[in-house]
């Protein structure tokens, strides 16, 4: 099991930049495939990113593709999402999710079952 935490949100301007972090503990996130979820108000949650375990394979979505990064380092066992030139359309609770030990990385949100408590990002116009 591995339990989330996310941080590094907050209020930007449109055209600004954020880097969340996502501290895991327990022993299976070295062999986690990690992901970033969103979920604006008044919508489903999304899919943003994710990332194998071993940081080699990265996928995006389509919105957020050229803008945002992921990455990890097992070393803090700990999973970054670079956000830059944000739009207000950004502006949702971030979440981190993991999958279970050694699954490959996926965009669906019930391939996931550990999560964190997320962290509210808004860009303003």
């Amino acid at each position: 099991q591995v339990q989330l935490v996310e941080s590094g949100g907050g209020l930007v301007q449109a055209g600004g930049s954020l880097r969340l972090s996502c501290a895991a503990s327990g022993r299976s996130f070295s062999n986690a495939a990690m992901g970033w979820f969103r979920q604006a108000p008044g919508k489903e949650r999304e899919f943003v990113a994710t990332i194998n375990r071993n940081g080699g394979t990265t996928y995006y979505a389509d919105s957020v593709k050229g803008r945002f990064t992921i990455s990890r380092d097992s070393n803090k066992n700990t999973v970054y999402l670079q956000m830059n030139s944000l739009k207000p359309e950004d502006t949702a609770v971030y979440y981190c999710a993991a999958r279970s030990p050694f699954a490959i990385v996926s965009t669906r949100i019930n391939d996931y079952n550990n999560w964190g408590q997320g962290t509210q990002v808004t860009v303003s116009s």
